[in-house]
């Protein structure tokens, strides 16, 4: 069975940088597993992806070589079986707010002793090359638990959340961490308050060991936001680069 390279690079105390995934298309996800990113997050909450596709496109990041994770719609025993079923390497849990939250996170992505996630079919042991016995061993310690924190109230609860055991990262959402705070969209980038908010986050999860993570637009934001501390990095997403670098080149094709 393969072994989760993110959860131990993150154990360690080192830094990954993944990308996130909208698009509902298999192909896009193996191109973008084939660049090197450390992992890729399939978003099932904010896009038109559904559990067919996003099995499709576990597997195909699994075997280009990388780490398929899945931002679930809703944190729910349904949804969290069902992406690791599917083959999933892990799993992000939007809107944290609550230690019993967080608890029920946990405990849907392990097996019994450890959690409560059922036992059942094999997509999820062939993304990770493994024997369905092997998978049903070792899963419990190769499956990252990633939660958001993106709501004011779970900042004033911070050392309460990142006690649950098992948690391997925390990802800052910042456009609801931001409107929760009263904040438009966007407006967060330039508001102290917010600033302050997040570093408030980085140092708890320092606290409690876990790698503190958040989203990034450009590569000097990502340097930036290692050397503050930050180890578990999204890379802007497919669509960005995707019309970006359409946009640069239209544009210098249309210079002349």
């Amino acid at each position: 069975m393969r072994t989760n390279p993110v959860k131990k690079t993150l154990r360690e105390g080192g830094t990954t940088i993944g990308t996130w995934l909208g698009l509902p298309d298999p192909f896009v996800a193996y191109h973008m597993a084939g660049v090197g990113f450390d992992w890729l997050n399939v978003d099932l909450e904010h896009s038109p992806i559904n559990i067919e596709t996003a099995a499709l496109m576990f597997q195909a990041i699994a075997q280009a070589g990388g780490v398929p994770l899945a931002r679930v719609p809703w944190a729910s025993g349904e949804n969290v079986k069902r992406v690791l079923d599917a083959g999933a390497w892990g799993v992000i849990y939007p809107m944290q707010n609550t230690r019993q939250e967080v608890e029920d996170a946990v405990s849907w992505a392990k097996y019994p002793p450890r959690g409560c996630r059922s036992m059942g079919g094999s997509l999820h042991a062939m993304s990770f090359g493994a024997s369905g016995s092997d998978y049903f061993n070792r899963a419990k310690d190769e499956t990252l638990v990633v939660i958001q924190i993106e709501h004011i109230d779970a900042v004033g609860r911070l050392d309460d959340l990142l006690s649950v055991p098992d948690i391997d990262a925390v990802f800052i959402g910042p456009n609801d961490l931001g409107a929760s705070m009263g904040l438009a969209p966007g407006a967060y980038v330039t508001d102290p308050e917010f600033a302050a908010a997040v570093d408030e986050i980085r140092k708890a999860c320092e606290r409690h060991g876990v790698a503190p993570g958040l989203h990034v637009f450009s590569p000097e934001d990502a340097v930036r936001r290692q050397k503050e501390g930050f180890r578990f990095l999204a890379l802007c997403s497919e669509t960005r680069f995707m019309t970006a670098g359409a946009r640069e080149a239209l544009s210098k094709a249309r210079s002349l």
